[in-house]
């Protein structure tokens, strides 16, 4: 799944000099030219980045912003500012209504690129839920639903649920799911210690723990979540 940019932008040339850049890279993107354009193509496709200009007609970048950060709108995307206004104060409300970076005009394609990777890497890979059969993890958020209920899943449950999710259908060993959850675990610490947490996540995730159905043992080998 490609990850999902909105540009909001009112400089139509602008704007597809971006889309032209995200899209060589391998972004989805869509484009708004206004606030309110903004607002409906983001709750109808819930980008995980939005590249924002200020100077909107209609609504301002930054009430947008102010929105879209707001707790009654559904999940928590990554916000580059992209505006002229270039003076630290201004930089600095940005980053305080919400934002995750701030770009000034005119900028560089290529160093906005670079912006872009690096805030998706800062803010949790590709940023988007992962929703199977009433499982829904936001690793944005760090939220565990089940069946619209929030569930606590300490970070190592966590970690590993994100892992098996991200790539359905796919073995890991112990060893591996070890390294990703446990990277500076001393060398005493055997690899079954997943066994335990793998349990323990079978409990909270599971219909029938003792029957699973979402997170499979492949016998001699290791775990695999079971999606499409």
């Amino acid at each position: 799944m490609n990850p999902k940019v909105l540009i909001v932008e009112d400089d139509a040339k602008i704007s597809n000099l971006i889309k032209l850049y995200l899209e060589r890279e391998h972004y989805e993107t869509l484009q708004a030219y206004g606030g309110k354009e903004a607002q409906e193509l983001y709750v109808r496709h819930v980008p995980c980045l939005i590249i924002l200009d200020l100077m909107l007609p209609g609504m301002s970048g930054e009430e947008f912003c102010q929105w879209v950060k707001n707790e009654n709108v559904p999940e928590d995307p990554a916000v580059i500012m992209l505006s002229a206004k270039a003076r630290t104060e201004e930089k600095i409300n940005g980053l305080k209504i919400g934002a995750d970076d701030y770009m000034t005009k005119p900028f560089s394609p290529e160093e906005l690129m670079a912006h872009v990777e690096a805030v998706l890497r800062r803010t949790g890979r590709l940023c988007q839920k992962i929703v199977h059969e009433g499982l829904v993890i936001k690793p944005r958020k760090g939220e565990v639903l089940l069946h619209g209920e929030e569930i606590e899943l300490t970070t190592y449950e966590f970690n590993m649920l994100y892992l098996l999710m991200e790539n359905p259908g796919q073995v890991f060993t112990r060893e591996h799911l070890m390294d990703h959850i446990h990277p500076h675990a001393d060398a005493d610490i055997f690899p079954r210690t997943i066994d335990a947490h793998v349990k323990k996540l079978r409990r909270k995730i599971e219909e029938k723990p003792g029957n699973p159905q979402r997170i499979v043992t492949v016998r001699g080998m290791g775990y695999k979540f079971v999606g499409e």
